[in-house]
């Protein structure tokens, strides 16, 4: 408690010395939790004695069956909590004169409603973007009780209703206390930072930047300032300066629409240079910074041609990567650090994808900057998946969600498409009427980037997947249905069907148990069956991407599924409550062999990867090595033997050995340029049968 208080004194004291400038304190240790429905734990007084001690961020299905805390291993079908749980801490405060304080919360699955010292400051319905509110009113000097209720029931007016995924519910990412001055950058819309920075134009040799800077008067006078906004370089130097006077009367709030000229920018290109300025937009009054923020600024354009070919900067640039769910970590759930988060983007980077879908929700902030930094495209789409209410409450609230992804995520350079919902089953007039609204919210807040749509289970050209900009397809050949090469020759009728219409794949994939293996594969497995080989997997993309690398008018190829993840759904593969598609195990200890056929296809850097490596006990003398690479030829040699030169074609190499009794090593290597050898081996066992 005295770390604590020290904690508030030093942020105090802070403020009083910078009294202009916004201060922010995390809320993290102190709190008292449990997960029931207390009534009247929103009072002041109420006794939480008893009530167990918590840091947040916290998630109450943590250790849940189906979750992936300690009780899911060896359990049937998961079940976990869902339903309300109580949050309370005492917050020692000191208010300062000029000042507004306002809560933010990173996040809260699906339904908040806070109290401030007995009074409700507000509630929040939606699980995925972060929220705040103004409590200066209720704010008191001294001791205060914050009180907040959270709950993950299922809920007819808040959006998601289903989804192969599991609701964490709690106060799963950070909260904090902000204090900014009375006339300040508006931090209330939506929880954006009050700027909207974008890339409005490119020319041969200047670019034209537009910002919005939002701006609110708190005081109980008029007030008369600058909104003085810069860009700055990578180096800190500033490039481009406007200043915009202002005058806003007591309570109410201003824009400045701010338009700048960059010379012989430097431009966001993805993967090839990821260059970011930052936009810093002050308020000025009397000669005084009084409240400044900074967003990131990518200078890039982005497109997609009715024939499908996305546009970066006016030129082609194939998107093609995987789906990343919700970060989570095993017994943790949502619960993940930044580095946690930056090791998942840094497995993607490494396989080479262009772009990431983040599936089927706003995802940490953390994930949208380190794809800035890294050069990796977004899809990031609001949480409409499957299933919907027809009543009124839940299109608003869905379009509130649409409109506080794009207010949270606007600056970000690497998201490139909005996309408006996932597998809707129903076609009727209802549920156009949600999608019709989200793609029309997005085009008003955003017209300068295209929407998108993930369609599934009704025909490829119904009205429900007409109303984005662009469609993609979740399509399972060779998984749920028929066989993989199937993918190619659907793809070209349904191309037929609608020429001008930007089709791609959203979803395609197949599990694998890196446990289970069978080289070769004899028939498709049960997808909802225990065997799950790793080799069936890798089967699987091999023949897809052959496929669909030969059709350019797919405008974009998302694997599902980056890394394996927890649905309390699913009872298949080696565990249960685990959707098992991922190219990467859910500890990130495992690339399984598909990861290195996107690899030797994608990724820049030299490589080379022998398959069925886990497959150790041979069950046949006669076996195919198979090798992917992205270098021309490599070689191969059996248990020290002499080295045979092999042709990589299309990315793979395969060599039929004959195996002796006992332990094979096999080996292979290649040269890359510059004069780097790469190698690899894998050890396998053949033992005859009697």
């Amino acid at each position: 408690m005295m770390k604590r208080i020290g904690l508030i004194l030093a942020w105090l004291t802070a403020l009083i010395a910078v009294p202009v400038v916004a201060q922010e304190l995390p809320l993290a240790e102190g709190w008292r939790f449990v997960k029931d429905d207390a009534k009247g734990a929103e009072r002041p007084g109420f006794d939480d004695a008893r009530w167990a001690r918590v840091a947040v961020p916290h998630t109450y299905n943590a250790e849940d069956s189906g979750i992936g805390g300690a009780k899911a291993r060896g359990e049937p079908e998961g079940v976990y909590y869902r339903g309300p749980a109580w949050y309370r801490l005492k917050i020692d405060h000191k208010p300062q004169p000029g000042t507004r304080y306002l809560l933010h919360f990173g996040g809260a699955t699906l339904k908040a409603d806070v109290w401030l010292n007995g009074t409700k400051v507000g509630g929040h319905a939606g699980g995925y973007a972060a929220f705040r509110f103004d409590v200066t009113s209720s704010l008191k000097a001294g001791e205060n009780l914050l009180a907040v209720r959270v709950d993950n029931a299922k809920n007819p007016q808040i959006s998601p209703l289903n989804g192969d995924f599991n609701i964490f519910g709690g106060l799963y990412r950070e909260v904090k206390l902000i204090a900014t001055p009375e006339l300040h950058l508006d931090r209330l819309d939506h929880a954006g930072p009050g700027i909207r920075a974008r890339t409005e134009a490119l020319g041969k040799n200047a670019a034209t930047i537009g910002a919005t800077v939002a701006v609110v008067n708190d005081r109980a006078a008029p007030a008369s300032f600058q909104i003085v906004t810069r860009i700055l370089d990578a180096t800190g130097k500033a490039v481009a300066t406007q200043r915009s006077p202002l005058t806003l009367a007591p309570g109410a709030r201003g824009t400045a629409e701010q338009k700048f000229t960059l010379k012989s920018p430097k431009l966001w290109e993805g993967r090839k240079s990821a260059y970011l300025y930052r936009v810093v937009s002050d308020v000025v009054a009397n000669g005084r910074t009084i409240d400044s923020q900074s967003v990131p600024l990518g200078v890039r354009t982005i497109a997609v041609k009715q024939d499908g070919t996305v546009l970066l900067n006016g030129k082609r640039y194939p998107l093609y990567g995987v789906n990343l769910q919700h970060p989570s970590r095993y017994g943790r759930g949502p619960i993940v650090t930044q580095a946690e988060i930056d090791e998942d983007l840094q497995l993607m980077d490494e396989m080479g994808v262009t772009a990431i879908r983040l599936a089927h929700m706003q995802h940490p902030q953390r994930v949208y900057d380190r794809a800035d930094e890294l050069g990796i495209l977004l899809l990031t789409e609001v949480p409409l998946i499957d299933d919907h209410d027809q009543s009124d409450a839940f299109r608003i609230n869905l379009v509130a969600q649409m409109r506080e992804l794009i207010a949270q995520t606007f600056n970000n350079p690497s998201v490139a498409l909005w996309g408006i919902g996932n597998e809707i089953r129903k076609s009727d007039a209802a549920s156009n009427r949600i999608l019709a609204e989200l793609n029309t919210t997005a085009k008003t807040l955003d017209p300068w980037r295209p929407t998108t749509y993930a369609h599934c289970c009704l025909d490829d050209n119904d009205p429900i997947a007409l109303h984005s900009d662009t469609v993609s397809y979740n399509r399972y050949f060779g998984w749920y249905w028929t066989k993989s090469e199937d993918i190619g020759p659907w793809a070209d009728e349904l191309h037929a069907k609608m020429p001008t219409r930007p089709i791609g794949v959203s979803e395609y994939g197949a599990g694998a148990s890196i446990l289970h293996q069978e080289d070769p594969v004899v028939k498709r497995p049960e997808s909802n069956g225990y065997w799950h080989p790793e080799q069936y997997q890798t089967d699987f993309h091999v023949k897809h991407w052959l496929e669909m690398k030969k059709r350019p008018f797919l405008w974009s190829t998302f694997i599902w599924l980056g890394i394996d993840f927890p649905s309390f759904k699913r009872n298949e593969g080696d565990r249960p409550a685990i959707n098992d598609k991922g190219l990467v195990t859910e500890d990130r200890q495992t690339k399984k062999d598909a990861y290195y056929w996107y690899q030797a296809n994608w990724a820049e850097k030299p490589m080379l990867h022998i398959t069925s490596r886990r497959d150790v006990d041979k069950r046949t003398s006669q076996v195919k090595v198979m090798v992917f690479s992205n270098l021309p030829t490599i070689e191969l040699r059996l248990n020290g033997g002499a080295w045979k030169t092999v042709p990589v074609t299309d990315r793979m190499a395969t060599w039929t050995i004959e195996l002796t009794k006992g332990e094979n090593r096999v080996e292979a290597r290649g040269r890359a340029a510059g004069g780097t050898t790469l190698t690899d081996n894998v050890t396998w066992r053949f033992a005859t049968r009697p």
